[in-house]
């Protein structure tokens, strides 16, 4: 099964597994996020059948989606995390992850961070700077640790992707270039707490191209082979993650083609293989519902769907000019068909899931599902114009499972004091 056959219809009602969606809505009010547990099974269990006859490691990233319910999933299947701060790591081990699973990544690991990931344990840092290498070597004396290292290497190559999610382009603020990265290499070598454990890249994300990662493993491959003539032992290779899922009409690649297009380059090097998928884990494995408040005609008969959903809720359209399929949750008969913008609520023009879109004409009070939004969806979800976050939901079969509760106004206030000169006196 694919993820989309987690979210049908069935007399024209949409269910996600045997689930209505509508009445979770209903129920739960809106917007939310629904996911199907089984979806995230599934396609975690593809990912790892395809890499099955070699020694490898799936770090789920977890900013993809930072929910404890869907890291446990993935954690209780044997998968570890790929984490870029504290506050993820801190998550994913309170979820269950093993920390000897937990690969650490980012440009700006802190001190803090630092020493929090060696206490733990976790399995290597993935460095990308001169300057960050000295960092950890640092604490790690102080420590009296050996910290796991992997050098993130830029290999310059075009993942053909939208280029806010491009990361291994030379002018990419992520890892090392080519050039760099053996004297770098020779400069951990001769660190007393620093061990060299692999190499790793990260080329980008939703690439629905094999070649841009056959070229980068390329180039990996010679640089492990450098290396090894230099004395320098590589035992794990980090691929990163970046493979894409389709939104519209892109041709999706299956794990097994993945597979194939990034081991051919490394076959012969017996290197333990670190892969980090987060998008392909879980961007088709989840919906996001609104509910329609208003239709509004405009000048020139331009059409509007006003939902209750915006894009604190869900940013990708707004800040990547992001496809998403959006259906009714209940098919709509023979109503007529008309070109719409499906726009929220939030004091923005950029505040809009979809433009001159094709849809059948709605009613207040009716839902809508936008699809493919499980991934960079709830993660990224922010209290802009003092709107709480969304809830979440999981479904397993008939049963469905409150995952995050939706933010009250008053946890978004909390936190704040008055100075004294503002407070009412006497």
């Amino acid at each position: 099964m694919t993820q989309f056959d987690y979210f049908k219809y069935r007399d024209d009602k949409l269910f996600c597994e045997e689930q209505e969606v509508k009445m979770i809505a209903e129920k739960q009010g809106t917007p939310l996020y629904i996911y199907s547990y089984h979806a995230l099974v599934d396609q975690y269990t593809k990912f790892s059948k395809a890499f099955k006859d070699i020694d490898h490691l799936i770090c789920f990233a977890v900013k993809a989606n930072t929910n404890a319910a869907i890291m446990k999933t993935f954690f209780e299947l044997g998968a570890g995390a790929d984490v870029v701060s504290s506050g993820e790591m801190r998550r994913a081990l309170k979820a269950g992850c093993d920390p000897k699973k937990i690969v650490f990544s980012g440009v700006g690991k802190t001190s803090e961070e630092i020493h929090l990931a060696l206490q733990e344990g976790i399995y290597q840092f993935n460095v990308e700077s001169e300057q960050e290498l000295m960092n950890i070597e640092r604490i790690a004396k102080f420590l009296d640790f050996k910290a796991s290292i992997a050098i993130r290497v830029n290999p310059n190559v075009d993942p053909k992707t939208h280029p806010y999610i491009s990361t291994g382009l030379k002018k990419n603020k992520f890892g090392v270039s080519e050039s760099r990265a053996v004297e770098l290499y020779e400069k951990a070598a001769q660190m007393k707490h620093i061990e060299i454990q692999g190499i790793g890249c990260h080329i980008g994300s939703q690439i629905t191209e094999l070649q841009p990662f056959t070229d980068a493993m390329g180039k990996i491959r010679d640089l492990v082979l450098q290396l090894r003539e230099k004395g320098i032992t590589i035992k794990t290779i980090d691929m990163g993650g970046g493979l894409g899922i389709r939104y519209d009409n892109e041709e999706d690649k299956s794990p097994s083609d993945y597979a194939s297009a990034v081991l051919e380059p490394l076959k012969d090097l017996n290197c333990r293989i670190i892969m980090e998928p987060g998008r392909f884990l879980t961007g088709n494995a989840g919906i996001f519902v609104t509910k329609v408040v208003y239709l509004k005609k405009g000048e020139d008969d331009h059409h509007f769907t006003i939902v209750d959903g915006a894009f604190n809720d869900l940013m990708r359209p707004m800040l990547y000019q992001a496809y998403h399929e959006i259906n009714p949750v209940e098919k709509m008969g023979k109503r007529k068909t008309v070109k719409s913008d499906i726009v929220g609520p939030i004091c923005e023009t950029t505040d809009s899931f979809a433009t001159s879109r094709e849809i059948k004409e709605t009613a207040p009070g009716e839902y809508l599902a936008i699809m493919s939004t499980g991934a960079y969806g709830a993660s990224m979800a922010s209290t802009y114009n003092s709107r709480g976050r969304p809830a979440e939901i999981m479904v397993k079969d008939k049963e469905f499972y409150i995952i995050k509760k939706p933010d009250r106004l008053e946890d978004i206030i909390e936190k704040e004091t008055l100075p004294e000169f503002l407070k009412e006196k006497g």
